[in-house]
């Protein structure tokens, strides 16, 4: 055991049990040993890759529809430009370069703000963007950044937030804890039966014996706060994450090591832990507050409906066949549904409060 497995261990013998929501806090973001807290995972040096770690052209085109959905919101002056969960700040520092050269009144009427709880990534954030040499302030949660019309950006956010699992014993659900084995190493183990059982409304489809539930009261949380601040101040979000277009049982729970699979309970804070995130479920909270929801496209239709190809291509005219050749495969990972990459699997959900005339947006009837 590592020191966090102990500490976990220690708790489990004076409480019993705990929730894999709290597993997954301390893992994640324990302030002396939590992955997040302490590592910096992103990247090929990391333990995975995100999409703004691919290619410039993933931020370039979130940044394009920035400024296309500032426009259609109105060219509110001044505006919160957000990111919460921003990484190493790659994402920000391309969308900004963006800004800057091919929308330079909309950067204009922008302050900047990056949501962290991470001191470590806070750090890396700031050397990462101290060359644009613009304002940039950090905050620790949604609460902090100052009120007015907003656009978030949040990519590989919420499925970073801890999940409850909820396993059907052929009669009743009961939630998957952590626990300890004859041996003291930690192990899954099924606490008591619920109490009250999830309602059946809340259900896909009666369950079977085995089928697994999960739900995450955080990212439901997080989608109110938003769904709120964007309902009572104007604006619109743009959501990015793996995960399913309706709520469906299984086991997603996963943790990555050196860009593999790994055992969620080896070396608590040695991995990332993540879930496919609920995207029916974030739709319907957003719809509740009288937000528009577009519908959720895959990260392939969102990046190639803002001209991917089209912007590949004007990358890539000035380059030799290897640099080509390189710009085609970052192309191939971004859109594409083959194995290994993301333009099937990574979603994109965009809320706004009022319609707006850009991917992933329905069009206008009338144009």
């Amino acid at each position: 055991m590592n020191d966090l497995a102990t500490r976990i261990a220690a708790i489990i013998r004076r409480e019993g049990p705990i929730g894999l929501d709290r597993f997954w806090n301390l893992s994640l973001f324990d302030a002396k040993a939590g992955y997040y807290a302490t590592k910096n995972p992103f990247g090929r040096a990391g333990d995975f890759v995100t999409a703004p770690e691919v290619s410039q052209m993933f931020g370039e085109l979130l940044g394009a529809w920035v400024a296309a959905a500032w426009d259609g919101l109105g060219r509110p002056r001044p505006f919160r430009l957000v990111e919460i969960g921003p990484g190493r700040g790659t994402l920000m520092a391309d969308m900004l370069r963006t800004l800057r050269r091919a929308a330079p009144p909309s950067l204009g009427a922008a302050s900047i703000h990056l949501v962290e709880t991470s001191e470590t990534l806070a750090a890396i954030q700031s050397e990462t963007l101290s060359p644009l040499d613009l304002p940039i302030r950090r905050h620790r949660s949604l609460a902090e950044v100052p009120g007015g019309p907003a656009l978030v950006v949040a990519n590989e956010l919420f499925d970073a937030l801890a999940i409850r699992q909820f396993v059907f014993d052929g009669a009743a659900f009961r939630e998957r804890c952590v626990g300890l084995s004859e041996a003291g190493q930690l192990e899954f183990v099924l606490c008591e039966p619920l109490a009250p059982q999830p309602p059946a409304a809340l259900l896909p489809h009666p369950p079977a014996a085995g089928a697994v539930l999960e739900a995450s009261p955080e990212r439901d949380a997080l989608a109110v706060r938003l769904a709120d601040r964007l309902a009572a101040e104007g604006g619109a979000a743009l959501l990015i994450d793996y995960g399913h277009g309706e709520t469906a049982f299984g086991d997603t729970l996963q943790a990555i090591r050196e860009h593999a699979y790994a055992d969620p309970l080896d070396r608590p804070g040695g991995a990332d832990l993540t879930s496919h995130v609920d995207f029916g479920r974030l739709g319907h909270i957003f719809a509740a507050r009288r937000l528009t929801v577009a519908p959720l496209a895959t990260q392939g239709e969102f990046l190639l409906g803002l001209g991917l190809i089209e912007r590949a291509g004007v990358l890539g005219a000035p380059m030799d066949a290897a640099g080509r050749r390189r710009i085609e495969a970052a192309v191939a990972r971004l859109a594409g549904s083959g194995p290994g990459q993301m333009g099937a699997l990574f979603k994109v959900l965009a809320v706004a409060s009022q319609p707006l005339r850009l991917p992933p947006f329905a069009p206008d009837p009338s144009d």
